[in-house]
């Protein structure tokens, strides 16, 4: 037995193996066309990595290193976990932006370590939603929530690096109101600065010329944001303008991000739990979405739960090499997928190529400019919006509407944790009494023995009911099933023998809802009616035999039949056996021998 059960156990390893590291599965069949794909997509997608790690960092209040830190570590552990093949992970402007919300109850110094332990709780709580296998929880949380979300964090983009773009006075502490610290920037005394303005007008202007270029010529390649900040960069260098009053990135260390444990405060991370939870929850969602939108081109089959394992493995792991909370990226995802990457490995080679430019390049990066950086965030804080999206999904419902505007609003007038806790709980709200509802349809025999829905101009007859129930049974829909079985006795008249239910189209019941249909079936069998049961589907049933029920209905319960002889019909055939003597005023009585075995 032991000869036996050893190939088995070594055969399932790499199998499980392959489905925890699905960029270990990618290279079963992997060729020299795949790995030129991912080499090229993935120093495309580095060139746009640098310069936008750099400009995260700056959103969340951080020095820029930590962003290139972020995009190296986050990227590659989450390309090698990622269910998506051509998701990239790292920071992004909404992350940024709840960071910067997060780490504003504490003081300056400390504000880089809240960061990382920051990271720590987020991918814990990523951990602990795969572990619960709560991934799938996800489709349950409105996408209006995210385009809300983009709206409001787009805004506050604009409003926090105004000042940088155009070299206003930072007036307030962090700790203030974005639309505080706008207004006071606006209002200081000075005005704009105005090398600091062309510097930053500059770059907006350049990287929408260059992309105008792009798309004319089809130079998808065109790594613009790389070339707009290195112009940029020997600009400031050329003519001094660091010394004229342009404030530049400044020194960064060429150095990889080295191994170090966050600083475990009890007390911080007490302060940190909220916007850790509310950062946690959009990652996730921004990271699904993205990935279920390149799945939507590649025709790839994702797995959620392995999804959720690779943002929590990736901010894990971040923590402990000095990184910040990330996500999946929306502009890098897209350049990845369209530059041709075919497995995760372009975003390890993505990885591997922000760590060498910043080895090489970093003793020349002092002279980027702050203005430069806020130029390219504004340029992306107009598109993270999805305009098309907007549009739509305030134009269509009431209920979309309802929780854009709600996300977009508390997260420019209170805070960004708070308007994405906003944003799921008002999905939650307004998702389960929907799931809760139910319909009570009545139906009628009709002469040629067909069961059809009652029509305003049908007769029933007052000796045979038959209603059908539709929805949730379940704890959520308890005060529209107490509603519909208060409806059904009050049909019940003094002469009315069988009530026929049926359960066809009822799923899913709990105990709130079995223990409502026991009542229901005891108050009639008090007035001496007859209840029979049909399409009931065996969960159903099974659920009716663990309450007791089942038994206790005996010959009153028809199974839906996977034959044209249809429950429905059957349960006809027994309503009439039940009714006492012979009924000369019903049509259907003596033709029921006939009968069609159909329901309309």
């Amino acid at each position: 037995m032991t000869a036996l059960a050893t190939p088995l156990i070594a055969s399932a390893r790499p199998s499980l193996l392959f489905r925890l590291v699905p960029a270990l599965d990618s290279l079963r069949g992997y060729g020299r066309h795949d790995a030129r794909g991912d080499v090229v997509a993935g120093l495309t997608v580095a060139t746009v990595a640098v310069p936008q790690a750099m400009a995260y960092a700056l959103v969340a209040g951080l020095p820029v290193e930590y962003g290139l830190y972020t995009a190296i570590v986050m990227t590659a552990v989450g390309a090698v976990f990622d269910s998506s093949r051509q998701l990239i992970n790292g920071p992004t402007n909404a992350i940024s932006i709840a960071v910067l919300s997060a780490i504003a109850i504490v003081p300056a110094e400390q504000r880089v370590q809240a960061a990382v332990l920051l990271a720590f709780l987020v991918g814990a709580i990523q951990l602990g939603i795969t572990l619960l296998r709560l991934g799938d929880l996800t489709r349950y949380i409105s996408h209006s929530v995210i385009v809300g979300f983009t709206l409001g964090a787009g805004t506050l983009l604009v409003l926090d690096q105004t000042k940088n773009l155009l070299g206003l006075a930072a007036v307030g502490d962090v700790h203030d109101p974005f639309l505080l610290r706008f207004w006071g920037s606006l209002s200081a005394g000075g005005g704009p600065h105005p090398a600091t303005a062309a510097i930053g007008l500059g770059t907006i202007a350049l990287v929408l010329a260059l992309r105008w270029v792009k798309a004319r010529l089809g130079w998808r390649l065109l790594p613009d944001l790389m070339i707009v900040v290195t112009l940029m960069a020997a600009l400031t260098a050329w003519l001094g303008l660091d010394q004229a009053g342009v404030q530049v990135v400044g020194t960064i260390p060429p150095s990889l991000p080295a191994f170090g444990a966050p600083v475990f405060d009890v007390a911080l991370m007490r302060q940190l739990s909220n916007g850790a939870l509310a950062i946690a929850l959009l990652g996730l969602l921004e990271a699904v979405s993205m990935a279920k939108a390149i799945a939507a081109v590649t025709k790839q089959k994702l797995d959620m739960n392995q999804q959720c394992l690779s943002e929590g493995l990736a901010n894990l792991v971040g923590s402990f090499f000095h990184c910040f909370p990330g996500s999946g990226s929306l502009t890098r995802s897209a350049i990845n997928q369209q530059a041709g990457a075919s497995t995760q490995w372009s975003g390890v080679v993505s990885a591997a190529a922000v760590a060498g430019i910043m080895l090489v390049f970093a003793p020349y990066a002092h002279f980027i400019p702050r203005a430069a950086l806020a130029g390219i965030l504004m340029v992306s804080a107009y598109n993270m919006v999805d305009w098309g999206a907007l549009a739509y999904h305030v134009r269509t419902t009431y209920f979309d509407a309802a929780i854009v505007t709600a996300t977009a609003v508390s997260a420019v007038a209170i805070s960004v944790e708070f308007c994405v806790m906003i944003g799921v709980l008002m999905s939650f709200m307004l998702t389960v009494p929907r799931v809760g509802r139910m319909l009570l349809t009545e139906f009628v025999i009709a002469p040629e023995g067909y069961v059809h829905e009652r029509l305003p101009s049908d007769t029933p007859c007052e000796r045979i009911l038959v209603f059908g129930l539709e929805g949730e049974m379940f704890f959520g829909s308890s005060a529209a099933l107490e509603g519909f079985f208060a409806q059904m006795e009050e049909r019940v008249r003094p002469d009315t023998a069988v009530v026929i239910l049926r359960l066809k189209r009822a799923r899913s019941p709990d105990a709130v809802g079995i223990t409502l249909l026991e009542g229901f079936l005891e108050r009639m069998r008090r007035r001496g009616v007859h209840v029979l049961l049909c399409g009931v589907r065996e969960e159903f049933a099974t659920k009716l035999e663990r309450a007791g029920l089942r038994e206790e209905l005996g010959a009153d319960l028809f199974l839906e039949q996977p034959v044209r002889q249809t429950s429905t019909m059957l349960a006809v055939r027994r309503a009439y056996e039940l009714i006492p003597g012979p009924c000369d005023t019903c049509p259907n009585r003596q033709t029921l021998a006939r009968v069609p075995t159909s329901v309309a």
